[in-house]
């Protein structure tokens, strides 16, 4: 028998996951729940079913027709859905970021301690074929002792989204909570702790200058360094920029340690490995520098994807994993404190820009 799976939001991402799930197998989508009407009916259009329409989460919630549900509501709505959503026995999948404070990030903590039943925060892009591979790879040696962690996204603005919330900090956290938690939540997993200490230098240039809504100017950052400090010594850096559209390989992760060098890009699906001793044999020292003579390059793609999506596969694998959890009653691979840890990164990355010092992690 299908799970039967409830969306709370259905905009863009909302629609994302219902792709997903429909056509993973072994679930179907029978309740929406969205306040705009264009929004639901659209999400009802690709459900592939009859899904029951609301226009409140908590109608959603009691109505008995749901056993997990997804929340992919704007940023600053999670803390309300997640204090009735987790206050129930339902699977609960969260799309990221957990919340926009905090504040709010500690009180979902406690409500989830209080719960029994499997909760999942939506951070996809650990899941991403090539970068899951660099991931692997390093945690196996294959560059030795990590030494530095980097991730630079040079990208196009963001996308229009229903009553332009994407498009204010007080709504998202700030562009550094709201696309950069993935990225934060990367180097932790790699590194394997929480930074110290961060340092972030960033503004609004290019992007949204002209905008307003409601009288309200746009306010989200399009540029930004964030420098990362961990107690192991390990560093790491972010490089965004949002007026890139130029770019091929948008997203390019890389991992160097003291014997070699782990690198995914994306959207071309490469991974490119090199070791520091097999480069010396090759090429010899001091010859041929920067030239990646040595270098392993492969593609790196899972043919289990049925559906790639917006994140190269990534949604999908995680919606296969989130699944698996609900029906073997398995702990949740990516956990609310993996939410919480990366929203608070980049809120400090933000106070950081704000107040010109680094900021230490245990001021937050």
């Amino acid at each position: 028998m299908d799970l039967r799976y409830g969306i709370i939001g259905s905009g863009s991402m909302g629609r994302e996951h219902i792709e997903n799930i429909k056509i993973m197998g072994g679930a179907s989508i029978t309740a929406i729940s969205d306040p705009n009407e264009n929004s639901r009916e659209l999400a009802k259009t690709i459900s592939g079913g009859a899904p029951k329409l609301f226009t409140d989460h908590r109608e959603l919630l009691s109505s008995g027709l749901v056993d997990a549900v997804v929340i992919a509501t704007p940023n600053d709505t999670h803390v309300k859905i997640l204090e009735d959503a987790l206050a129930t026995d339902l699977a609960v999948f969260v799309e990221k970021p957990l919340a926009t404070t905090v504040e709010d990030c500690r009180k979902i903590i406690d409500w989830d301690s209080k719960r029994s039943a499997l909760t999942w925060m939506g951070l996809e892009y650990r899941f991403m074929p090539p970068v899951n591979e660099v991931i692997n790879r390093a945690a196996n040696g294959a560059v030795g002792k990590i030494q530095q962690v980097s991730i630079r996204e040079h990208r196009e603005p963001f996308y229009p989204k229903v009553e332009n919330w994407n498009r204010f900090s007080a709504r998202t956290g700030g562009t550094l909570v709201e696309k950069c938690c993935h990225y934060f939540n990367l180097m932790d997993l790699i590194i394997g702790s929480q930074p110290q200490k961060v340092y972030a230098s960033g503004g609004q240039n290019v992007n949204h200058l002209d905008e307003k809504y409601d009288g309200q100017q746009a306010d989200m950052l399009d540029s930004a360094f964030v420098i990362l400090d961990y107690a192991n010594g390990i560093r790491a850096m972010l490089d965004l920029c949002m007026f890139a559209e130029g770019s091929y390989d948008k997203e390019i992760l890389t991992v160097v340690g003291d014997e070699g060098k782990l690198e995914s890009f994306l959207p071309s699906l490469n991974v490119r490995y090199s070791r520091r001793e097999d480069w010396g044999k090759r090429s010899g020292w001091g010859q041929g520098e920067g030239t990646g003579r040595g270098s392993e390059i492969k593609q790196v793609f899972d043919l289990s994807v049925k559906y790639l999506g917006h994140h190269y596969g990534a949604s999908y694998i995680e919606h296969v994993k989130f699944r698996d959890a609900i029906l073997n009653k398995t702990a949740a691979e990516v956990t609310l404190k993996d939410g919480a840890t990366s929203v608070i990164t980049g809120l400090a990355a933000h106070k950081s820009i704000k107040e010109g010092r680094a900021i230490i992690l245990s001021e937050m």
